[in-house]
């Protein structure tokens, strides 16, 4: 692919044209971070219709899964943000979760925080619509960020997100598969080895910040038969869900009901009325739903996936107030 390579305010930017099977502009920039001073690279993605001397429109932050890095596509989700006129920004954040500085690390997030602020020192963006998604490692960071730093974003949708890294660790260490090498990368070492290492593994973890997030309109998805046929189970995202419902007072999913979901055939034995509703935006069948003052939780008929449609339609439900 031609790179051409122009000078924007501090930052470096690479135009390398359209995306495979997408007309989006795809502009790879290097952004400084505040806190180490290092360039990190995102790429930007400016709509067909973008006007620079138009009014602001929203802007779509797509975090890479757990292995990947900036150079993961999700062309659905970028398709439908195209479509409706929003920048996408894909931030590395240190890139795949195999070393301390990556994995929900302080200076991952401050990778984000900034590639944020430049775009929108750069492109006119509607402060009130900064909206962030991800799946599974993206998942993770999605909540993490809206914990850690909930006043940014108008509204979140996290999918299949490991929310508690030691737990994940017990689940994949006895066969080894290869997460848990990595998390031994991260952390220092496997849960119980000293105090120091399991809290790097609190601190990584999304559900210890949570129950910062009761203002963040945050959509939780997962697929029932993740954790069977895919690598996180749905305990992740009930347990996330409940974290923000037990902050701002609202009813939580009981034990009983999550050892159900989570059993291989994945269904409650009296569910609610909210659990049996159809949604259009999904296109699955759902088995589990429930709200809180600003969450959402859904379980549905998948696997370890995202599904775009129901994230744009759960985002674009969301402005910041003035």
């Amino acid at each position: 692919m031609h790179y051409r390579m122009i000078a924007l305010g501090a930052a470096i930017l690479f135009t390398c044209g359209q995306g495979v099977g997408l007309s989006v502009e795809r502009n790879k920039v290097l952004i400084a971070n505040t806190v180490d001073g290092t360039k990190q690279p995102s790429y930007v993605l400016l709509p067909d219709t973008f006007d620079p001397s138009g009014s602001p429109v929203p802007l779509l932050v797509s975090l890479h899964s757990w292995s990947g890095d900036l150079e993961q596509r999700n062309e659905p989700l970028e398709t439908l943000a195209n479509a409706r006129g929003w920048i996408c920004l894909l931030p590395n954040f240190r890139g795949r979760n195999d070393h301390p500085e990556a994995c929900g690390s302080e200076i991952a997030q401050q990778d984000i925080l900034d590639a944020v602020e430049w775009v929108k020192a750069n492109y006119p963006v509607d402060r009130r619509r900064i909206y962030l998604t991800g799946s599974s490692g993206g998942g993770h960071m999605t909540m993490m960020m809206v914990g850690r730093h909930p006043n940014v974003w108008a509204a979140a949708s996290a999918w299949v997100g490991i929310s508690d890294l030691a737990a994940w660790y017990q689940k994949h260490s006895a066969k080894d598969d290869g997460y848990g090498q990595m998390m031994r990368k991260v952390c220092g070492g496997k849960p119980g080895d000293s105090d120091a290492i399991d809290q790097q593994y609190r601190q990584r973890s999304p559900l210890t910040y949570l129950h910062q997030a009761v203002g963040v309109p945050l959509d939780i998805a997962a697929g029932v038969h993740d954790g069977y046929t895919g690598s996180v189970p749905v305990r992740h995202s009930l347990e996330a869900f409940n974290a923000i419902a037990k902050a701002d007072g609202s009813t939580a999913i009981t034990e009983d009901e999550i050892e159900q979901i989570s059993r291989p055939d994945g269904r409650l034995d009296l569910p609610h009325a909210s659990d049996q509703v159809a949604d259009a935006s999904f296109g699955r069948e759902i088995y589990l739903r429930r709200h809180a003052k600003h969450a959402r939780v859904t379980i549905f008929e998948g696997g370890h996936e995202g599904i775009a449609g129901a994230s744009i339609a759960w985002l674009e439900q969301h402005a910041k107030q003035d």
